[in-house]
């Protein structure tokens, strides 16, 4: 493939502002292909046919034999036709012409299976259920489908080398996106804290205090990290010419030519989607709702170290209702808590939680444990929750802690900063457990089902770590000063 088919990058341009940012001059070999690529002509069946379901149409010629189909396509480039198996009565398959000597190539986007084609008429079983298929892709028409097969097969048999390299040297380090919105994520994370700091439980018989002997510390040295995201990728039909925005190439195809990023809108090829690095930066506008959102990527579209429902609900929590008996145990109103959590979904840090929205403060702690509750993927997340079941049942209470707070450095850091605030906070509403009544242990059979969900969702199981899950919380809580 002659490297002068590609258009050059050297045009590209960054600005400070991402807003201003144009892209480069896209590579345009595939695009180019796209256009070559032979036109669908179907075949039609000079006689009515009775037999022809409703929706297909005159490219139906009934149960005609292979041969027969062969003829009748090998003649003409990008021609087509439906038959009905003589082998499978009441199965249709469809006959398209195959590109010379040809073969696809791995990791293609295409719904056709893979061969070595020669000049022989391909055949595949077709299928419809409202739409028209013979693989993933789904088509609204046969002529869509035929249309995107053709482009498919002749884009993977003239440029097979050229698609099996197009990845080795991507231009997405260079883009607006990564080089400017990235470097000020980080910066700003980086200047607000610090990865969690390492321990080690240690007994100390000269050291009296039962705590401070199980929590003699040695602090490993502190590193700066930032909050990393995955990309959410999904299959997407693009309308109009689209280009990857990992290695700058046309994504060819009818419908499904790649995949768009749900949460910052990155566009690239599926094959590409697994070279992108972990640094998704959510678009606001693309995030529908505060409840029930990933917590990474809330707290980063909103360009926060935490969700600001905690924040908020922590601070109204604080400022009115540490003394009020049976706080995060009696439950607010439900109606009521529903419209906090419709009024966070709408106005973000906006919302009015204050006394004079609502009064009972029970329904702002309801709020909070809701969001907790509400979660995709738990504080503590589901990859981790076996650790920390196994670690409450270690009977050692410094091989305990220690356990836990292994547990703790591997939650992503979003995760481990929301929950050292909510544990420094329910520490401190255990200072007024003489009015709110309110003890670790108490905190932690609250706690502990919505912080700790397991992942298979079964309901005896739940019922069997109660227990474990209730421990863990109280522990988080009475050492929040060491685990944290």
């Amino acid at each position: 493939m002659a490297a002068s088919s590609n258009s050059s990058l050297s045009g590209s341009s960054l600005s400070s502002d991402p807003e201003d940012y144009q892209p480069p001059i896209w590579k345009s070999y595939l695009y180019q292909l796209q256009q070559e690529a032979p036109r669908p002509k179907r075949i039609t069946c000079p006689h009515e046919m009775e037999s022809r379901p409703k929706y297909y149409g005159r490219e139906f010629h009934g149960m005609i034999s292979r041969e027969y189909a062969d003829e009748l396509v090998g003649s003409v480039e990008g021609s087509y036709l439906i038959r009905e198996s003589q082998r499978q009565p009441g199965t249709h398959t469809l006959a398209v012409p195959g590109p010379p000597e040809s073969i696809r190539s791995p990791g293609s986007l295409t719904c056709f299976s893979a061969r070595r084609f020669g000049h022989q008429t391909l055949n595949y079983r077709l299928f419809y259920d409202g739409k028209h298929f013979v693989g993933e892709k789904r088509f609204e028409s046969v002529h869509d489908l035929v249309t995107d097969a053709l482009i498919t097969l002749y884009i993977e048999t003239k440029a097979a080398e050229y698609i099996a390299k197009m990845t080795t040297n991507p231009i997405y380090e260079h883009l607006g996106y990564t080089s400017l919105l990235k470097d000020k994520m980080v910066h700003r994370l980086n200047r607000v804290r610090s990865e969690p700091r390492r321990v080690t439980f240690q007994r100390d018989e000269r050291i009296t205090s039962p705590l401070v002997r199980r929590t003699a510390l040695k602090d490993a040295p502190e590193r700066q990290c930032s909050y990393e995201k995955i990309h959410n990728f999904k299959v997407h039909t693009f309308r109009g010419p689209h280009w990857c925005e990992y290695c700058a190439n046309f994504m060819w195809g009818l419908i499904a030519q790649g995949v768009r990023c749900s949460d910052c809108g990155l566009n690239v090829h599926k094959q590409c989607s697994k070279l992108v690095p972990s640094d998704c930066q959510p678009d606001l506008r693309r995030i529908k709702k505060v409840f029930s959102c990933d917590l990474t990527t809330l707290v980063k579209a909103h360009n926060t170290t935490r969700p600001m429902v905690v924040d908020l609900c922590i601070r109204e929590i604080e400022l009115r209702g540490m003394k009020s008996e049976g706080l995060y145990r009696v439950s607010g109103f439900s109606e009521h808590i529903e419209d906090v959590r419709l009024s966070f979904d709408r106005e973000g840090e906006k919302a009015d939680i204050s006394a004079s929205a609502y009064a009972d403060i029970n329904i702002i702690a309801g709020a909070l444990k809701l969001y907790l509750r509400d979660l995709p993927i738990p504080i503590i997340t589901f990859d981790l929750y076996s650790k920390f079941i196994q670690a409450a049942k270690i009977p050692n209470a410094d091989l305990r802690l220690e356990a836990i707070h292994e547990g703790l450095l591997q939650l992503p850091p979003a995760h481990y900063e929301t929950l050292r605030y909510l544990m420094a906070h329910l520490k401190r509403v255990t200072m007024f457990e003489k009015e709110n009544l309110m003890s670790a242990e108490n905190l932690g059979i609250v706690f502990g089902p919505t912080l700790m969900q397991p992942p298979e969702q079964n309901a005896l199981t739940t019922l069997n770590d109660m227990r474990q899950q209730k421990l863990v919380v109280q522990l988080m809580i009475e050492n929040e000063d060491v685990l944290f």
